[in-house]
């Protein structure tokens, strides 16, 4: 894979901490080649106090065409582009971002999109559902707002920061789409289950809603990727449910991330 690196090779960082579990460097690296580029995605370990030193340094290395953005920088990130997509804009995050002709920034926010197309390709279908969201921080944000554009008719969110709920449902509410409505991890009536928590990278985390109140009709989705299948999607399996796993989220945005990255 590093056969072609060289130096006009252009570099496509991802930044995030963790940044362990992380599966886009190998393949983002694989879709440039395939598509004639000269790119490499790199991970890079960035503490949350230490954003602003590095972006000053990313911004002043100019075969940096690109950025990856990862937990826990998607809202801090979006403060450095200059211009940004719609959605990345309605949430204030960002989960990419490429140079603009200028040096500046140009962020997106993919994450929404590439979890219910995961959902969907695994046999989800959100047209009509009612479905529970678990997490309100920048990726459950925006599978909030891709679930309703994918034409879920009811969705309930919660998260242990009820105010971080309350603000997602105020920006929702701009979208004219659904029934949005904050409610408790309680997947009872519902066709789907979404997971947009850290909850599964640890072990002994507790699982996002009750094992016992999944029944074989839901659809349970996780954003948790690197770890295989979580033993939440396992008790979810044993219920008898279909379900989709952060690794198939990462599969699904890979073209996507492949678009953005090189102006497509």
């Amino acid at each position: 894979m590093l056969e072609n690196l060289t130096g006009e090779s252009r570099l496509f960082p991802i930044i995030g901490d963790p940044i362990v579990f992380v599966k886009s460097p190998q393949r983002l690296t694989r879709g440039f080649a395939a598509r004639g580029h000269n790119g490499i995605c790199i991970p890079m370990q960035v503490a949350a106090g230490n954003l602003d030193i590095v972006m000053r340094g990313l911004t002043s290395t100019p075969n940096v065409d690109g950025l990856l953005v990862t937990m826990p920088h998607k809202f801090t990130a979006f403060t450095y582009c200059a211009s940004s997509s719609g959605t990345a804009r309605l949430l204030g995050g960002v989960s990419v971002m490429r140079r603009n002709s200028d040096g500046t920034w140009h962020g997106a926010m993919l994450d929404g999109l590439a979890f219910v197309k995961a959902q969907i390709d695994a046999g989800a279908r959100p047209e009509g559902a009612r479905a529970l969201l678990v997490g309100a921080g920048a990726a459950g944000s925006a599978i909030a707002i891709a679930l309703l554009e994918a034409g879920v008719r009811e969705l309930i969110i919660h998260d242990a920061n009820a105010s971080r709920v309350e603000q997602l449902i105020a920006v929702l509410g701009n979208l004219g789409r659904g029934r949005v409505r904050a409610g408790p991890a309680d997947p009872v009536g519902c066709d789907m289950v979404c997971n947009a928590t850290p909850m599964g990278m640890a072990a002994g985390d507790p699982f996002p809603v009750a094992a016992k109140l999944l029944t074989s009709s839901m659809f349970v989705g996780d954003v948790v990727a690197g770890h295989g299948v979580t033993p939440f999607l396992r008790v979810a399996q044993a219920a008898g449910c279909k379900t989709a796993n952060g690794v198939q989220m990462v599969e699904a945005v890979q073209d996507m991330m492949l678009d953005f990255m090189l102006g497509q």
